[in-house]
């Protein structure tokens, strides 16, 4: 006789314990079997419904859901009317309607009388129901009087046999006729102005106490609601399943999870794979004893909770002896305070060593310098000198490193290393920086309008003003600014990059947006919030702020309104990051000191700052190069366009800016010769020029008085003698047209030149 098959034997044996601990975890107010909730409960519970008198928590048009649906069966009328108008009793607790027939108390059954009279009228061929209970006697009212349902505020004759009236009846046996004391008990915590309930009944023993402890950590976490009713449908899912534990499937099955009909609701697989890896934890325990040996390490259970990144895998290392040696690297860098997504990313290039491996490689000794080699083509092969390729390099080298300085293991060779010929030249860096009149869209005010979110758009500004990157700026505290002693406004934002403190200077315009932006805040949340940008799900406790893959989408939404376009004319794609480049790069061109930059973008270092000084530099030339130079008489003056002599003409075009102050060109003249005229313009017979340019005129000697100071502190005596003519020819004239009071003198004075 062919045995039964048993669909549970392939699953594998609970941990021994766990029941015990699960029992001993859990508090008392979550070993009920039915699990009942405040309304206004932080997790589970909600703002009242702004139906009149119902205290019930709104799920949706801010009703609850009984008013919610009542509203949508009559038609959904004006809502303002509906709320002050509807009872306040929700569907399923609301006081039923008894029996149409004078003196009857039994519930409804249909056309408006319990089912004895209902039978009597319909052997009466359902005559009309006035002519009906005035011509023929309705059956009496039973004598003695039957028993009232159970239910406290209900005052209905109980149906039958039941100790329940017509309609909790029908609900009591929907329910699976339950124990009668937990069914009547569930209405006096849920009737009238009631509470959200979890009823766990129809789950075994093991999974029950699997989804309190489940429950009980995400109430004691607080980081996100959870709706009673969309529980109670994964209850009934998992109960229609037959499961027995959360533990009796790998992971992959409850990332995925469906009822047995098909029915799914968005959010059950993170809450079970959730559910389970607490369970996992709180059996094996967490730390790096339970994480170590372990094929993927969980970096929740090691404490680290802010991060991109959430596990580190060692699968795909096949060759047990490497993945010993990976595992341990990775453990050294993580404790020594390297991110987490830096780790994943070296133990990854470790794996691509791993996969190259030839099956005759069987430990560490055979790793020398010639299998080196063979892997250094085989990269150049695949990569090709992309950026990648010097990270799988660098990470594989500081692997070996690690190991022999380490001793690690003895077995490595001592020629079992890259030297710098091994690296690619690396590309030249290209500039990042975001194009001036694509700024200029940006920077429109109009444009800054179509912005939705208030909170991204002020992330947009801080941005563009102070070069963070976009995770500092989405992290900032809650009261981001600071002032020095006399009082000039900074940002105070914290370098993750960096793990350091950092201040940023900014203007009073965006102090001022920030402090709205705080208020706002505020207002919105005043139980409390700890960071100025806070996410608005999963975040009850406020310290979760805006995620940089939403504000990325947000970005590229933004621009997509704006209709924002680049030189070509396509639309223009710009990462968060172009901002920081493109401050750079604006701080560089205003002539602003490298030091100065570097503090105010925050760099450990000055190469970075360099780069833009020489991207600005060869920006200039450029356009310089390309532009169209004539002399005084509108003669084309040519160059040559490369060559010692190219090198030389823009080396004497940097230092003729810095000699006179020109609004109308730059000056030609190599610095080791006297200049005729210390102005073409101010010193030509033919110029004529009226109080209309009273602005220009006082401009230029601001700037003229301001290089001839720059001089004599300089001791630059000549460039002093330069200029003294000009600001005295531009006092002259300044001083002659302010005294001219006559309206039209210079329109005459033109006139008759």
């Amino acid at each position: 006789m062919n045995a039964v098959p048993n669909p549970h034997e392939d699953r594998p044996p609970r941990p021994a314990g766990l029941l015990e601990k699960l029992m001993s975890a859990i508090r008392p107010e979550f070993r009920q079997n039915d699990l009942v909730f405040d309304p206004r409960h932080p997790v589970f519970g909600g703002p009242a419904c702004a139906v009149e008198g119902c205290d019930r928590p709104a799920r949706s048009n801010r009703m609850c859901w009984g008013h919610s649906v009542r509203w949508t069966r009559e038609g959904r009328p004006e809502l303002e009317t509906f709320l002050v108008t509807t009872p306040a009793r929700w569907v399923g607790h609301r006081l039923l309607d008894a029996c149409a027939v004078d003196g009857c108390r039994y519930g409804l059954h249909s056309h408006g009388m319990c089912q004895r009279h209902w039978r009597q009228w319909k052997r009466c061929g359902s005559p009309p129901m006035t002519a009906w209970q005035t011509s023929t006697a309705p059956l009496p009212v039973p004598s003695p009087l039957p028993e009232v349902c159970r239910i406290s505020y209900c005052d209905l004759w109980v149906r039958g046999t039941s100790v329940f009236c017509t309609g909790h009846d029908g609900r009591w046996k929907a329910l699976g006729r339950p124990d009668i004391e937990d069914f009547t008990a569930s209405y006096e915590e849920s009737g009238p102005g009631g509470s959200e309930h979890i009823d766990l009944r129809r789950l075994p023993m093991q999974l029950r106490l699997e989804m309190q402890y489940a429950l009980q950590c995400r109430h004691d976490e607080a980081t996100k609601k959870i709706r009673p009713a969309w529980a109670q449908r994964l209850v009934n899912a998992l109960a229609d399943a037959q499961v027995r534990s959360l533990l009796d499937e790998p992971e992959e099955f409850w990332k995925t999870f469906r009822g047995p009909t098909g029915n799914w609701a968005t959010g059950w697989g993170t809450f079970l794979l959730g559910a389970r890896r607490r369970i996992e934890e709180l059996v094996y325990g967490r730390g790096w004893e339970a994480e170590y040996p372990r094929p993927v390490w969980r970096l929740r259970n090691l404490g680290i909770v802010h991060s991109h990144t959430s596990t580190i895998t060692f699968e795909e290392i096949t060759q047990p002896w490497l993945r010993d040696l990976a595992k341990r690297w990775a453990r050294w860098r993580l404790s020594g305070g390297i991110s987490a997504s830096t780790v994943r990313a070296g133990v990854r290039m470790v794996a691509r060593f791993s996969a190259f491996l030839p099956a005759e490689v069987t430990g560490l000794a055979q790793v020398d310098r010639a299998l080196l080699e063979r892997y250094l083509a085989d990269l150049h092969a695949a990569m090709g000198g992309r950026s990648t390729h010097n990270a799988h390099i660098s990470n594989l080298n500081t692997f070996l490193r690690t190991i022999r300085v380490h001793r690690w293991d003895e077995a490595l060779p001592g020629n079992a290393a890259f030297v710098p010929e091994d690296y690619p030249t690396p590309p030249p860096l290209l500039p990042r920086s975001v194009a001036e009149h694509v700024m200029a869209q940006l920077e429109d005010p109009a444009n800054l309008a179509r912005w939705q979110d208030p909170a991204r758009r002020l992330i947009t500004l801080v941005l563009m003003r102070c070069g963070l990157r976009i995770t500092d700026a989405i992290n900032l505290p809650l009261d981001p600014v600071v002032h020095d002693a006399e009082g000039a406004p900074y940002l105070r934002y914290f370098n993750h990059k960096m793990k350091r403190e950092a201040l940023v200077p900014i203007d009073e315009e965006l102090e001022q947006q920030l402090r709205d932006h705080q208020r706002r805040i505020l207002e919105e949340r005043p139980e409390g919030v700890s960071v100025l940008f806070p996410r608005a799900d999963a975040n009850l406790r406020g310290d979760r702020p805006i995620s940089t893959s939403g504000y990325r989408i947000s970005l590229a939404e933004w621009l997509q309104r704006c209709a924002t376009r680049d030189e070509l004319g396509r639309p223009a794609h710009i990462t968060p990051h172009q901002f920081r480049h493109t401050l750079g790069t604006r701080l560089i061109n205003k002539d602003v000191p490298q030091e100065v930059v570097r503090q105010i973008l925050d760099h450990t270092s000055a190469q970075m700052t360099a780069h833009y000084a020489r991207l600005s530099d060869n920006t200039v030339r450029r356009h310089w190069e390309k532009a169209r130079k004539v002399n005084a008489q509108g003669e084309t003056v040519a160059l040559d366009p490369a060559g010692p002599l190219a090198e030389a003409a823009w080396a004497k075009q940097r230092l003729s800016r810095a000699t006179q102050a020109l609004p109308n060109g730059y000056c030609g003249l190599p610095m080791v010769q006297s200049c005729p005229h210390a102005n073409s313009c101010l010193t030509c017979p033919m110029f004529i020029t009226t109080a209309e340019f009273l602005p220009q005129h006082r401009e230029q000697r601001q700037q003229t008085l301001q290089i001839i100071s720059a001089a004599e502190a300089r001791g630059q005596k000549r460039l002093v003698e330069m200029n003294r003519q000009v600001a005295d020819n531009l006092e002259k004239i300044i001083t002659t047209l302010e005294d001219d009071g006559q309206p039209g003198t210079g329109e005459a004075d033109a006139d008759a030149s």
